[in-house]
């Protein structure tokens, strides 16, 4: 199986400088866990190099070889590829990314998405993040969208040094962003069971009487994109007015990075959250989708983040 997949990737990678005409170094293949393949082992198609950096495309080859076991011919697969790179090149991505050199270019796409510190440990190496707890609130750019779904990058050490304008103030920019990009709603379990298309509840509204779950079963928050979805509880005004509705204090549940429990810290014991955690993402949450195990805690009187030890 393992010389088949081999010979599968190697045969790929000469269709594409066949039909591409690369050079033969500008397409290279990885094995997962090498310094651009952590995930899964990828094929790379190098474009082109700049002041500002390469050209890039990647494709996990190990999906494109389960396909090509489904008995789907090499060449579909190829022309498939090559469609990609060519909508990726029309799309302008390259030229976006050439603007990190200027703030004011980039600065209506800068986002934060949450990821687990440990586990992304690799990937946090140039990366500009804060942390609270296990957590860190990374900053990327949007630099694609197509329905509904973004393509992105890392803002890196360098990009802020390059700027020069505090992180803080570039992170306060990237929440806001982040904010109007997916603004956060409340959503009831009974609604999206049974309405495919329900949006949630915009609780932020502040001429609506929006009432809060106050007992034990607390509620789920996310965004209206409902990806990468749990960010929105560090969004400017989130947290306070959730303490402002609940009258209380509150604890996260993060049963993924899609979305997070909100609990009146009246009603729950942050231990029993624990065992509860715990069970959700042994039995329902992807492996990919896991942000953190651990519970953490806002006080409305500091406005202040904590884990729970």
């Amino acid at each position: 199986m393992e010389k088949g997949y081999e010979a599968f990737v190697e045969a790929l990678r000469q269709a594409l400088l066949t039909v591409s005409r690369l050079k033969e170094s500008s397409i290279y293949f990885e094995r997962k866990g090498g310094k651009f393949s952590a995930n899964g082992d990828r094929l790379f198609v190098e474009f082109e190099e700049h002041e500002d950096g390469k050209e890039v495309c990647a494709f996990y080859t190990e999906e494109l070889y389960a396909r090509y076991l489904q008995e789907q011919c090499m060449e579909e697969i190829v022309g498939d590829v090559i469609n990609e790179l060519n909508h990726v090149r029309g799309s302008g991505i390259f030229e976006k990314t050439r603007n990190l050199s200027e703030y004011e270019k980039v600065k209506s796409d800068l986002f934060i998405r949450l990821l687990n510190v440990e586990r992304c440990h690799d990937d946090l190496g140039q990366a500009v993040y804060r942390t609270i707890g296990d957590i860190a609130l990374v900053l990327y750019m949007k630099v694609f969208e197509d329905e509904g779904c973004i393509t992105s990058v890392k803002i890196r050490q360098e990009h802020i040094e390059r700027w020069e304008i505090e992180c803080d103030k570039v992170f306060d920019d990237a929440l806001l962003n982040t904010y109007f990009m997916t603004p956060p709603r409340i959503y009831r379990w009974e609604k999206l069971i049974y309405n495919p298309e329900y949006g949630g509840e915009n609780f932020m509204d502040l001429l609506t009487g929006f009432e809060i779950n106050k007992d034990a079963v607390g509620n789920c928050l996310s965004t209206t994109k409902r990806t990468n979805g749990a960010v929105a509880v560090f969004l400017p005004g989130v947290a306070a007015r959730l303490g402002k509705l609940l009258g209380e204090d509150f604890y996260m549940v993060f049963t993924s990075v899609h979305e997070v429990m909100i609990h009146n810290d009246r009603k729950v014991d942050a231990d029993d959250l624990v065992n509860v955690l715990a069970d959700t993402i042994r039995e329902a949450t992807p492996e990919e989708d896991f942000l953190s195990a651990r519970i953490y805690h806002y006080c409305r009187q500091t406005q202040e983040f904590t884990c729970v030890e």
